[in-house]
Formats: structure tokens, C-alpha cells, sequence
């Protein structure tokens, strides 16, 4: 029977105009994690979708392994990225399980696709090695553009899901506080959290600008310290003592 997420594979083969936008959040969160990560030496990442993240990655860790539960998605990678020294592991993230524990694990805007973000984040509590780090980026509902949009009355709800939401497998939308309530119910404390990527206006009209790297970098900067206004939103988390 054909898997369901392989249905999904369309929007990670880089022919979307919100690539734009993925690519740079995709390339900038990995850089935040390794720079808190520093003696880490092992890394579970959570989906390959785009490839970029596990490219970034695998020049950093020693032992690199990701999960992903899609042949199609595996098969692209694979074809994109012919020379990766990536371990896959093909497994639903809900019955995903080693006696391997990992120094860092990242959820790299995953929640938003699962049904149980909770369970998700309680089953692999059990993988992260004692004093290790764990770290999860998520779509922001409330980012700039979107909350401009709603106040011009262009998007009458802030949580409602695009086309290409759609194709790309999501479920939801994420804000500071929802988010926070999530991993708050998942048993983990917030070490750290901020933004990725400040995005003031459409994608359509960010790319029509032909903003330069130097302009497109301290929009990532510009994000660290407003999480809520940011397309992305980067947590680090720890076990609650709760």
C-alpha cells in the first residue's frame, strides 16, 4: 500500500516560489544549533524534508542519523544529495526506536505535520543523552506579514492554512504561547527562544526586492530577539524537574 506521506514529496523538490522563504530559515536555524551545541558529538534530526538542514549538519557531528518515514521523500534526498554521509532510519517518529542516546536531538518544523506533537515529544525524551540538548523550530501563525494581512483585512484568520501548507503535510499553525504550552505539557523547561527570519511582507513581494545576502542576514538577526513577529520560531529545550 503506498504511504501517504509520500504524497507530500512535491513541495521538497525545490519548484515552490516558498522555497524563497524555506531556504532561508533552513539555513539559518542549523547554524544557531551547532553554535549551542558546541562538544556535541552526536545528532538525531527528525525528517529530511528539504535536505538542507542535513546538509548543514552532517559537517558538524561525528554520528548523524535521521528518521523519516517516506521512501519517496528518502529517494529525493538521495537523488539531491547523492554524496551524504547521513545514517536514514525509515520510521514513523511514533514507533522510531534505538538503545542509542544522542547528545542533541532537533524537531526542525516538524510538530506542525503530526497529529500528537505531545506524544511526539514525549517518546523522544527517551533517545536524548544525559546533559544533551534538544531543539525545535515551528511555522509562526503570527508572523509580520500575516499579522499585516489580517489587520488590512487581506487574511481574516491568522490560523488558517494555505495551499501549499496543504501539500507540504501540515496540520497546523504554531504562536509563542502555543507552542510553549505544548512543550510545557510534553514535561520540558524552555532554555532559549527566539525567532527565525523577519518577514515583513508577501513572499511574492520579498522576492520582487532582490534584497542581497548582507539585507537577508539581518533579517535573521533582526528575528533573535522577536520570536512572536518572526516566520519561524526556534526553542531549546530542557527536561522539567517538575
Amino acid at each position: 500500500m503506498k504511504n501517504t506521506l509520500d504524497n507530500h514529496v512535491q513541495a521538497y523538490q525545490g519548484l515552490s516560489i516558498y522555497d524563497f522563504d524555506n531556504t532561508i530559515q533552513l539555513k539559518w536555524y542549523p547554524q544557531r544549533v551547532v553554535q549551542f551545541s558546541k562538544g556535541a558529538t552526536s545528532l538525531l534530526e527528525l525528517g529530511l524534508g528539504h535536505g538542507i538542514t542535513t546538509g548543514v549538519f552532517e559537517q558538524h557531528f561525528k554520528r548523524h542519523v535521521v528518521v523519516d518515514a517516506s521512501p519517496a521523500v528518502i529517494e529525493n534526498f538521495r537523488q539531491r544529495y547523492p554524496r551524504t554521509k547521513v545514517e536514514i532510519a525509515e520510521s514513523y517518529f511514533e514507533t522510531f526506536d534505538t538503545s542509542e542516546r544522542f547528545d542533541v536531538i532537533v524537531f526542525g518544523y516538524i510538530l506542525e505535520h503530526v497529529d500528537d506533537p505531545i506524544s511526539i515529544l514525549k517518546h523522544f525524551r527517551s533517545f536524548l543523552a544525559p546533559g544533551g540538548r534538544m531543539f525545535v523550530t515551528v511555522p509562526n501563525a503570527e508572523v509580520l506579514n500575516r499579522r499585516l494581512g489580517h489587520l488590512a483585512g487581506l487574511l481574516p484568520d491568522m490560523q488558517q492554512l494555505s495551499d501549499h501548507d496543504l501539500l507540504l503535510g501540515h496540520k497546523r499553525y504554531y504562536t509563542v504561547e502555543s507552542l510553549q504550552k505544548d512543550i510545557q505539557q510534553a514535561g520540558y523547561e524552555i532554555q532559549r527562544l527566539e525567532g527565525i527570519y523577519l518577514k515583513p511582507l508577501t513572499t511574492s513581494q520579498m522576492i520582487s526586492l532582490n534584497l542581497n545576502e548582507d539585507v537577508i542576514q539581518a533579517l535573521c538577526l533582526a528575528a533573535i530577539d522577536y520570536p512572536e513577529l518572526s516566520c519561524g520560531i526556534l526553542a531549546e529545550l530542557a527536561l522539567s524537574d517538575g
